[in-house]
Order: C-alpha cells, then sequence, then structure tokens
C-alpha cells in the first residue's frame, strides 16, 4: 500500500507546554519574535547551556559503557586464562600421579616400600640400598692403603683357592688358575666353570655394638644426621665383611632402645644423654653374645646428662652423679674381653666435653677421636678397617685346579642369638 502523502495544511507540534497543550513553528516564532533582545540572550544561554548539559550527559553514559565493555572483556580474557592454567595444571597433576602410581607401584614390587595403614613406609630393603651407596660415598675418601674388603678387623688373612660361587668374589679372581683351567677344559675363554677365585678361612664369630646419641643437642649442626649415614654406612661394611656378624644398633637418650636399620633412619632428637644406661646395655649385650670378637662405636656429642637408678627412675640435670655413673659402668664394660671400645666425639667449643669423654674411653680400656659431621663416616670405617692378608695354597691341591676346601671349624651358630635381621 503506498503511503500517505504529507498533508501541507497540517500542523507539526515543536515543543509541549505544561497541561499538554503543543506549540508548532509558527507559534514558536512569533513568541521568539515578541521576546526583548535580553530575553533572548537568555534564553539561548540557557538552551546552549541545556544541550551542553544534554551532550555531558550523553558522553558520560558513553563512557561507561565504554568501561563497562572494556572490564567485561577483561573478565573474559582473565577467565579464559585461568581455564587454561587450571586445564594445564590439571595435566600436569595427572601427569605427576601417574608417575607418582608408577613409581610407588615399582618400589612396592621390589619390596623398597610397603603400606601401612593407608600411608607408605619404606622397608629395610629400601634403607640397605640407601646404606650401600652410603658406603660407596664413604669409601672413595677414605686414605689409600686402607681396604675394606676383604682385609676387614680381625681378619684371619688365611686364603683358599675354590670355585666361583657369587659375583661379589669376582674381585678375589686367581686370573692365572682361572685361564689354566679353562684351557685344560678345551675353553678359549674364562667362564663360571672355571673361574676360581681366593676365599678367606675364617672361624671368627664376630658382634658389633653402634651405639649412638639421640639427645636433643644431636639435632644443631646436622650431627644427628651425619651419625644416621655413618652407622648405615658402617653396618654395610660390617655384614659385607661378615654376613653371619651380630650387629646391634642402640640409640639413647634419657633411655636406651635397640633399633632396626629403618627405625635408626626415621629416628628423631630426644632429651638428655643417659651415658651410664648406655654402657650398661651394651655390657649386658656382650657379655650375652659367644662371639669371640666384640666391638663397640659410641658416638655422641657432650656429658653425660642423665642416669637410671636402681629402682629404674631416670634423674636429668646431675651433671657430677650423671658423670660418676658413666664411669662406673665403663668399669663394668671393661670386664668383657676381648673388646675393641671406640668412642667418637662431635667437636665442640666446650673442653670438658673432650676430657669427660677420654676419660670413659681410657676406663673401658679403648679409644677417643674428636671428629665432624662432615669426617665422621670415614672416620668409623677407618676405625673398623686394618689388618693384613696373606695368600694361602692349600697343600696337595694342584695348580690351576679347585682344591677340594679343607674342613672348617666354626661354631655352631645360634639364630636365636642373632640380631637387627642379622
Amino acid at each position: 500500500m503506498p503511503s500517505e502523502a504529507p498533508n501541507p495544511g497540517r500542523r507539526l507540534p515543536i515543543a509541549t507546554l505544561g497541561g499538554g497543550r503543543s506549540i508548532g513553528a509558527s507559534a514558536l516564532g512569533e513568541a521568539l519574535a515578541q521576546l526583548g533582545p535580553s530575553d533572548r540572550e537568555e534564553l539561548r544561554e540557557r538552551v546552549g547551556s541545556e544541550v551542553q548539559r544534554e551532550r555531558r550527559e550523553l558522553q558520560r553514559e558513553a563512557e561507561e559503557k565504554r568501561k563497562a565493555a572494556e572490564a567485561q572483556r577483561r573478565q573474559l580474557e582473565t577467565e579464559r586464562a585461568e581455564a587454561a592454567r587450571r586445564a594445564e595444571g590439571e595435566i600436569d597433576r595427572s601427569v605427576r600421579r601417574a608417575e607418582t602410581e608408577r613409581a610407588v607401584r615399582e618400589l612396592k614390587e621390589r619390596g623398597l616400600i610397603a603400606e601401612r595403614a593407608g600411608e607408605l613406609a619404606v622397608t629395610y630393603g629400601l634403607i640397605e640400598r640407601f646404606a650401600r651407596l652410603l658406603l660407596e660415598e664413604e669409601s672413595r675418601q677414605i686414605p689409600g692403603g686402607i681396604r675394606l674388603a676383604p682385609g676387614g678387623a680381625g681378619s684371619t688373612g688365611i686364603y683358599e683357592k675354590g670355585r666361583l660361587r657369587q659375583s661379589a668374589e669376582v674381585a678375589h679372581l686367581d686370573v692365572a688358575g682361572s685361564l689354566l683351567a679353562a684351557r685344560m677344559s678345551g675353553l678359549k675363554h674364562i667362564d663360571e666353570s672355571t673361574s676360581l677365585v681366593y676365599r678367606e678361612i675364617t672361624s671368627e664369630t664376630v658382634h658389633v655394638v653402634l651405639a649412638f646419641d639421640k639427645s636433643g643437642s644431636m639435632a644443631e649442626a646436622g650431627k644427628l644426621e651425619a651419625a644416621k649415614k655413618a652407622l648405615l654406612a658402617l653396618y654395610v661394611a660390617i655384614r659385607k665383611r661378615y654376613p653371619d656378624a651380630t650387629v646391634d644398633v642402640l640409640a639413647f637418650d634419657n633411655e636406651v632402645r635397640i633399633f632396626d636399620l629403618v627405625e635408626l633412619w626415621e629416628t628423631r632428637p630426644g632429651s638428655f644423654t643417659n651415658t651410664a644406661e648406655a654402657l650398661r646395655t651394651i655390657r649386658g649385650l656382650l657379655e650375652a653374645s659367644r662371639a669371640r670378637r666384640r666391638e663397640v662405636y659410641l658416638l655422641t656429642d657432650g656429658l653425660p646428662e642423665s642416669y637410671t637408678d636402681r629402682e629404674g627412675r631416670v634423674h636429668s640435670g646431675r651433671l657430677d652423679e650423671a658423670m660418676a655413673q658413666a664411669l662406673a659402668r665403663a668399669r663394668e664394660l671393661s670386664t668383657v674381653t676381648p673388646l675393641k671400645f671406640a668412642l667418637l666425639l662431635f667437636r665442640s667449643d666446650h673442653p670438658e666435653y673432650e676430657t669427660a669423654a677420654r676419660q670413659i674411653a681410657r676406663t673401658v680400656g679403648g679409644e677417643m677421636l674428636v671428629t665432624d659431621p662432615a669426617t665422621l663416616g670415614v672416620e668409623l670405617l677407618v676405625r673398623w678397617a686394618g689388618g693384613t692378608e696373606t695368600v694361602r695354597e692349600p697343600k696337595g691341591g694342584p695348580t690351576g685346579a679347585a682344591p677340594t676346601p679343607p674342613p672348617r671349624r666354626r661354631e655352631k651358630r645360634r639364630r636365636a642369638d642373632r640380631r637387627m635381621g642379622g
């Protein structure tokens, strides 16, 4: 439908007055014509002011809308970035969870960790592996001329030649004899069946007590951590040299406890130093032992600070009495024979600590050494290691052949007398 043509006679409203009345352009022109110059100027200013106000209001509204749009844009960008970070973090967490689960599964399968009461716990196997690594690290720092194996402390130094039994014996391979045995068997190269090694003949039984102070002061300067690592390394060295040795690990503060390797590694600092009770416990362990060789390595960092009376009550703070009790227990321990005793004292600024430690070691009949956390492991291994080696061919055995080993004189071992998982 065609739109209607505008009616030229129709009057369009230009302004609306109060009461709903409107005026057209001609009426407005007539009204303006009747105004005087001052009224026209005032009207012009009012109209201009109103126009400016409306313009500013429009600009303000436009600026607010622009700011709102900008804020909304920034919020959207922030939400997108946060969503991306969350997604990336979730991926990383998923990967870490998967890696952790895989590592835990493998460690469980190897028996290195176990689950107890819903929590993961280290096992003897893991601590023993860690101890072997510690031993390797400390062994590299041992001065030349000192060997940990096979020349352990108190070694008989008497060897026989025999077939290879385990891979660890390859270090003592008789190369010439093994080559001859291979040639006689028609082989070009040495194999397990023709490998001959030197194996020590020993009838020694060994009992070692590793005692360490876990009083509160041992938490300072890394002393307790150094003691743990040093004792783990020495434990493995003893076991490596004497697989059937009895090794007791004893920790003391106000009280004395015998630990396994896991408890040794997880131990925390305690209270005061009850050296007397530690010496009394050591004496009880060694007196009940059937070992022919008995050794004690005691680590501490200060004076005896507490003691246990006959009723089993622990008294702390009476240093003179604690020292007197420690010396009394040291005299009792000195009656255990044979006995090798070494007291290792962490260095301090208090000369009375060294005086007391030296007096205790002298009373037992052993030695005292002042050391630092950084050198403790090497000092312990050096004091345990030593001896010479003497290779002896069994009489009547043909060169290059595996002789019949002579009867070994060994005492009957009692498994009940073994401690520390030995």
